[in-house]
């Protein structure tokens, strides 16, 4: 007899939408593999449920704040379900921009040049003064983004100094840290792996927004972005990105799965933004579009997700 899974969609984040259609795709999948599935909206019944309930396992499908930073997975340990994708540990540090670009530059992997400005330090020190000095060492374009939210949700590119103060206050209205980076124009790609010692790693996804940043609406929005599997590197500019991908998931020490971002500059250098480790399951989503390139469908991403989980 087949697992009973629990799937966690929904819930109260901003990536609410998301999660819903990634949920509900992977329910759909587990079904037509003979698994017994609840699917779960994320709610204050949560724990009494499972509680109640006791899956097998929990297929965590939940996106953003709760179900990438390492809350859900916290609960889970206590509860003593297994669930798919890496723990608390890489949760907490792959959701928070500031802390993942931290140590990948204390070892040596490659990221863009930041600076970190919090809500208090803005209100409280007067740290508006320092803008300019950010802007001169760092250059033109920035990138302003939130410390900790996913789909690119309060992500701007600026290109004018004088729009630098209203990109923060929007990013700020996403998390009370903001991320000022350099922008780095090249290649972004995604590179998906599978697997914790040793990672399979999926062909690498070329992205080409038609409005030219990949924003939440060209993430989601069908036809809204140009994707080329694999993507159209040299070979020995995609082993390096594949090294970088690797050497990232293994840091964070990933379980089973992660999606490394990177922008692959004008020098060819893979500079790493960041680490997902509950990449979206939606039809537009770059994970499943590697895997079916990989010869994988939707359906085998997913059971062997859970079966990695499982063991």
């Amino acid at each position: 007899m087949k697992a009973k899974i629990a799937v966690l969609m929904g819930g109260r984040s901003l990536e609410r939408s998301v999660s819903l259609k990634s949920g509900k795709r992977v329910a759909r999948a587990l079904v037509s593999r003979g698994y017994g599935v609840t699917s779960l909206d994320v709610d204050e019944t949560l724990v009494p449920r499972l509680l109640s309930d006791r899956p097998d396992l929990v297929y965590i499908a939940l996106h953003g704040k709760y179900g990438e930073d390492g809350t859900i997975q916290e609960l889970l340990d206590i509860i003593e379900i297994p669930y798919t994708g890496p723990g608390p540990l890489p949760s907490m540090i792959g959701f928070n921009k500031v802390l993942s670009k931290e140590l990948f530059r204390a070892h040596g992997i490659p990221t863009p040049g930041y600076y970190t400005l919090s809500s208090s330090t803005l209100q409280e020190m007067g740290a508006s003064e320092l803008l300019g000095d950010a802007w001169e060492k760092l250059g033109a374009p920035l990138v302003v983004k939130p410390a900790a939210q996913g789909s690119a949700l309060g992500v701007r590119i600026v290109e004018k100094r004088e729009d630098l103060p209203g990109a923060l206050i929007a990013a700020l209205g996403y998390d009370d840290r903001v991320l000022l980076e350099q922008y780095i124009e090249g290649c972004e790609v995604a590179v998906s792996l599978i697997g914790t010692e040793d990672p399979e790693i999926l062909p690498v996804v070329e992205i080409v927004p038609g409005s030219g940043f990949f924003d939440f609406e060209s993430r989601y929005t069908p036809g809204k972005t140009d994707y080329f599997i694999p993507a159209r590197l040299d070979k020995k500019v995609t082993a390096e990105v594949e090294r970088v991908a690797r050497a990232t998931h293994e840091l964070l020490r990933c379980k089973d799965l992660s999606r490394v971002d990177i922008m692959v500059g004008l020098d060819n250098v893979p500079y790493v933004l960041e680490l997902n480790i509950s990449p979206g399951m939606t039809e537009t989503s770059l994970l499943p579009l590697a895997a079916e390139a990989a010869g994988m469908s939707f359906e085998d991403l997913v059971e062997r997700l859970v079966e990695l989980a499982l063991t």
